[in-house]
């Protein structure tokens, strides 16, 4: 697993959902230091993706929409 991104636990959900959709099995774990709370949305949390899926997940989040004005 390589790490994709680092967040809040809101947006790292919601980013999981989206990766889901694409077929990218990602993982979350807290950030060390962070509020062990599963209900404190605000804390941190890193998202991790498999290493094989990693590119693919860059370009989906990442590359600039060349359909878009």
């Amino acid at each position: 697993m390589k790490l994709f991104y680092t967040a809040p636990a809101i947006n790292a959900e919601m980013l999981l959902v989206m990766l889901e959709k694409h077929g990218i099995h990602g993982t979350q774990e807290a950030v060390a230091g962070e509020s062990s709370d599963e209900e404190d949305l605000n804390r941190e949390v890193q998202v991790f993706v498999p290493e094989a899926d990693h590119e693919r997940a860059h370009r989906l989040f990442y590359a600039e929409r060349e359909d878009e004005l």
